[in-house]
């Protein structure tokens, strides 16, 4: 592959575009968990490589947006939601109540109503708050002030298991988002600007058992033929046009139809030449080119390059989404690692990291991956064909949230402090 580009922006619709310095959104500047910096830290603990951790008001599982010497996210503060504005010195600058129906879900297989991540474009920060009795949507500019807001149980009240935890699209001036659970299964696209709503189609699947329960969210893939629009959930991958969401192809048979508990939470792998959609459970992992691709992506679609069954060595990932570094893709469960080749599908190793429950996407920086597991620990893989670890670090804290990278440094946000990795 020569090149990685933007496979979800939550990039500007008014502003210049972000740096290599900045982390703009929750998996890094073209949405992939890649980071273009050298020389990240590959050991730290509580006491080496720490530049500073400030002391979290509650829970939150969103990764924190980065811009120059500001970083955006929410979080739970007692009963309520919150906004938070964190200068890269370590100290807050404001913070703003995003709902005051605040609900701390966390447990292994659960998250809070400060899941969905934050994006900016260095002049506004765009934030989400999913809580069964919340679905505010909001704009604010970088000084706190409320630009504008959107109620999204408006379109259909909130009826899911364990919360809305969509994190928007900001892409060329538009937002894009599922509104994905039992009472509505919609995609829309809004007015960056001004919220207000450009169009809106019904995206359906089986709609059966907790298949409309959807926790993934939606992504921009850029390649020959696109942009489009992937909506992953509800049993099926989708790719949708920008301009009005109709549907060009669908990704079938992820669904065995033999369980009521069918839920995605993980989301696909978008590259300009692969994308990679993982199901649940013991469901398959598909592999196809999406260039040129139309109808249904089966076996018999020539654009599928491979599909995995789950088996004893190979397991779809549940909850973190899959990074390609060339032409190997990873995947990470809890504990296994898996390296594929990206062409095939073909197993160049499965190994296992740190034990534990994994819910926080992998990052790519440097010819490294760092895979991150609730209890603490990061390990650190060196990336290639050949499975080498190169350090474990942990953190006397509980990492849910994606690690995001700005300036030379690893910004974890855990549940207790939010930690600048780096050199002091």
């Amino acid at each position: 592959m020569t090149r990685l580009i933007l496979i979800a922006g939550l990039l500007a619709a008014c502003a210049f575009p972000a740096s290599a310095d900045n982390w703009p959104q929750w998996r890094g500047p073209k949405n992939d968990g890649h980071s273009t910096e050298k020389g990240l830290p590959t050991e730290w603990s509580a006491d080496k490589n720490v530049v500073w951790k400030l002391k979290m008001p509650g829970v939150g599982e969103s990764t924190p947006c980065v811009w120059g010497d500001r970083m955006f996210f929410t979080s739970v503060d007692g009963d309520d939601v919150i906004l938070m504005c964190v200068g890269t010195d370590g100290k807050e600058k404001w913070r703003d109540k995003m709902s005051t129906t605040g609900k701390d879900r966390s447990g292994p297989d659960k998250s809070s109503d400060a899941a969905p991540s934050s994006s900016t474009d260095g002049k506004h920060v765009w934030s989400f708050v999913g809580g069964k009795n919340a679905g505010r949507l909001t704009c604010h500019n970088f000084d706190g002030k409320l630009v504008w807001e959107k109620n999204l149980q408006d379109y259909a009240k909130f009826n899911i298991q364990f919360g809305c935890h969509w994190s928007p699209v900001l892409y060329k001036g538009k937002l894009y988002l599922q509104i994905m659970h039992r009472n509505a299964q919609i995609l829309v696209a809004l007015d960056a600007a001004s919220g207000k709503e450009e169009w809106k189609v019904k995206r359906s699947g089986y709609d059966k058992g907790e298949s409309p329960d959807v926790y993934s969210s939606v992504f921009i893939w850029e390649g020959e033929g696109g942009p489009l629009l992937v909506s992953h959930g509800n049993d099926y991958c989708t790719g949708h046009k920008l301009s009005n969401g109709e549907e060009v192809w669908r990704v079938q048979g992820l669904n065995p139809k033999t369980s009521g508990a069918w839920r995605f939470i993980s989301n696909p792998m978008l590259s300009p030449d692969l994308i990679v959609v993982p199901s649940c459970k013991d469901g398959p992992t598909v592999g196809f080119n999406p260039v040129g691709a139309k109808g249904d992506i089966t076996p018999e679609n020539k654009a599928e390059l491979w599909r995995l069954p789950s088996s004893t060595t190979f397991r779809t990932p549940d909850v973190v989404t899959p990074i390609r570094v060339g032409d190997i893709v990873y995947i990470s469960n809890d504990g296994p690692f898996t390296a594929l080749d990206a062409k095939t599908g073909t197993t160049h190793y499965r190994e296992t990291l740190s034990k534990g429950i994994h819910r926080a996407n992998l990052l790519a920086a440097d010819g490294k991956i760092y895979v991150t597991a609730i209890t603490g620990a990061t390990d650190v893989i060196a990336a290639g064909k050949e499975f080498k670890k190169i350090a474990t670090n942990t953190l006397p804290d509980k990492l849910y949230a994606s690690p995001a990278v700005a300036d030379g440094r690893i910004y974890i946000r855990g549940y207790e402090y939010l930690w600048a990795i780096g050199s002091k």
